[in-house]
């Protein structure tokens, strides 16, 4: 597919959205189109899945209604569909067929049932944990859309309908066509969904830069973790860096954002045994605590609260540092977590307030340990204010690593003045990004721009990392020549003197006062 097919592709999507746009909050319309284009994804690759096992039998998937033996059919391709796809859908229950019906008839409670019914097939399989309560967003009962059942019912064929017109073309697209219209979409709707925004995206190029950043020098990898996966975005984003990701892990919070990194997953082609999203307080309640992962990549929440319970300083997350990170302050807590998770081999990539670099008490202990003991800290890079939808503060990313290759420095990248106006927003061209994992990659020294740290410099500064304390950009100003600026007074003088004599003589001459 082109690039100009690709953008057709998204704009048509996006302006499906215009149907709902006006009636509800953005947060809450992304829900239903998000919801209705997986679930005609879904349907597409029912559909084409169940014609591939019909082919010898000359048949496609509706040509088996009304056969003596479609329950024999229906059967055979049921137990495939689960092995193969994860779920199973009926013919009748496919999205073209209940969008045609809707032209006649009404189809809320068919949809409604059939939505429940793709998680129902999944139970007892090995793909419930990834498909139940998917659709629990999708209430077509609730008077946002509308407040009578038919005019709902009019507004959810009108969506439909739409969609029907769109063949996603499943078989001659790459797999991730589809995937990055969908993920255009979940741009464009935090683009608008102002401060929420950031509960589930991050910005392209962000995730850009720690996805190289956690990818350097590798063509595939066994793992990748998100401890606050949002929509999926990041994690997926580290599978376009690399030829194959073996498995994708994630924990997610918020219940709704859960279902859409779950769809995202699944959008992008995803296998559901490859992939294993959860929905709990990461820091609170993990899933994943026996697992150790090749890359990680996380942008949590900035300095979010959480409870600090003295009862962590027994976790092994938290246990060797001595002390907790402060309860109004989550972003060691969340840094942990992740160092606990690392690989031995792996690297993380974090995004970060500036805050942790050069904050006291609990923070600074824990800061210290990390640097003086561990020596887990690769680099601190700051990134531009104004990146992030929501929060204007500039930031950074730290990149850990439990086995440093170069282990007696750190590598400081300021890159906060490379950026571009965009509207109300700051944003990364791909060679700002590329500056930064180039610098990164060759651990390279740029006056006013990067600096590599001996640890007893970082020592000498009592282990505070900002930035500036290491990266000087201050811009000597021209020398003034004063000679030159006396001179010029001068001059001044003599002209102010000449025009003060014109204007005393017009004075005399017309017989006024003169102004001074």
């Amino acid at each position: 597919m082109s690039i100009e097919e690709k953008k057709k592709l998204e704009q048509q999507l996006w302006n499906i959205a215009d149907t709902l746009r006006g009636k509800m909050d953005a947060d809450e319309f992304r829900d239903y189109i998000l919801g209705f284009i997986f679930y005609k994804y879904l349907s597409e690759k029912m559909e084409d899945y169940a014609n591939e096992i019909l082919a010898e039998d000359g048949l496609t998937y509706f040509q088996i209604t009304g056969k003596v033996d479609e329950a024999d059919y229906i059967e055979a391709i049921r137990e495939e569909a689960i092995e193969k796809l994860g779920y199973f859908l009926r013919p009748e229950e496919l999205f073209a067929e209940v969008a045609k019906r809707g032209a006649n008839s009404f189809i809320l409670e068919d949809l409604t049932s059939i939505l429940r019914s793709v998680e129902q097939t999944t139970m007892g399989h090995e793909s419930e944990d990834d498909f139940v309560h998917l659709f629990e967003d999708l209430d077509l009962t609730s008077t946002k859309l509308g407040k009578t059942v038919d005019v709902r019912n009019k507004l959810i064929v009108q969506v439909l309908n739409h969609l029907n017109n769109i063949n996603f073309e499943l078989k001659n697209h790459d797999q991730d066509v589809l995937g990055d219209a969908y993920e255009y979409l979940i741009g464009q709707f935090a683009a608008g969904a102002g401060k929420k925004a950031g509960e589930f995206y991050t910005p392209q190029q962000v995730s850009k830069i720690l996805a190289k950043l956690v990818t350097v020098g590798k063509d595939k990898l066994k793992s990748v973790y998100d401890p606050t996966c949002g929509s999926g975005s990041l994690l997926l984003r580290v599978a376009k860096e690399v030829n194959e990701v073996s498995n994708f892990y994630g924990q997610e919070l918020n219940r709704t954002t859960y279902n859409l990194a779950r769809m995202n997953m699944i959008m992008h082609d995803v296998h559901y045994r490859k992939f294993d999203i959860k929905q709990d307080d990461t820091l609170e309640h993990p899933q994943h605590l026996d697992k150790r992962f090749e890359a990680i990549v996380a942008n949590p929440p900035f300095s979010a609260k959480w409870s600090a319970n003295d009862l962590f300083l027994s976790d092994d997350r938290y246990s060797q540092y001595g002390k907790l990170a402060p309860s109004s302050k989550a972003d060691f807590a969340f840094l942990q977590h992740m160092i606990h998770h690392l690989d031995e081999n792996g690297i993380m990539a974090i995004v970060l307030p500036h805050g942790v670099l050069f904050r006291g008490a609990a923070e600074g202990h824990i800061r210290k340990y990390l640097i003086e003991d561990r020596n887990y800290i690769d680099a601190v890079i700051g990134l531009p204010a104004n990146l992030f939808f929501g929060v204007g503060i500039p930031v950074c990313v730290l990149v850990i690593k439990k086995c440093r290759e170069d282990s007696d420095r750190v590598l400081f990248i300021d890159a906060s003045n490379d950026f571009i106006k965009a509207g109300n927003k700051n944003a990364l061209t791909d060679e700002h990004v590329q500056k930064i994992v180039n610098t990164y990659q060759n651990r390279e020294v740029i006056e006013k721009y990067s600096h590599l740290a001996a640890m007893a410099e970082i020592e000498e500064n009592d282990y505070n990392l900002n930035i500036p304390r290491y990266v000087d950009t201050f811009e000597e100003e021209e020398p003034i020549d004063l000679a030159a600026v006396s001179a010029e007074l001068q001059a001044l003088e003599g002209e102010m003197a000449t025009t003060d004599a014109t204007i005393a003589k017009f004075c005399d001459e017309l017989g006024i006062a003169k102004p001074f």
